[in-house]
């Protein structure tokens, strides 16, 4: 993946600042996780719905960190079941980039509260933080 930086729309940088208050999570961990919540979605976002007209930008470093080749290996994954074989570089950005930005909208409408994060989480581990506590 040629990924140096991802550059968020206005929409989706306005809605990272909203999720960062009403949750305390920065914008690079609330972006990890809207890939994954994106990622389960059936479908493919369209990459041509989200501009890059923000001054938000996030280093490739800092928004994957430690789990860059988990992410690397989750978008290329996510390409072969939509059925997408131009698996280049680039290609693989920009489907990233969709990813990250698609899941940041579902996950605005998602996340009120630090609290609803437990929700997104499956039934049986929810169950056992819940009993944990």
């Amino acid at each position: 993946m040629n990924l140096k930086r991802v550059r968020f729309s206005n929409e989706v940088s306005a809605k990272l600042s909203d999720l960062k208050g009403r949750t305390g999570l920065t914008p690079n961990i609330l972006c990890r996780i809207a890939f994954c919540m994106s990622a389960e979605q059936p479908g493919r976002p369209d990459p041509e719905e989200f501009d890059s007209n923000s001054d938000r930008e996030i280093d490739r470093h800092v928004l994957l960190g430690n789990w860059d080749p988990l992410f690397v290996a989750l978008i290329k994954e996510r390409c072969k079941q939509d059925g997408l074989e131009t698996l280049d570089s680039e290609f693989l950005t920009i489907q990233f980039r969709a990813h990250v930005h698609r899941g940041v909208y579902l996950l605005h409408k998602r996340v009120k509260k630090f609290g609803d994060l437990i929700h997104l989480m499956p039934h049986e581990m929810r169950d056992d933080v819940l009993a944990s506590t």
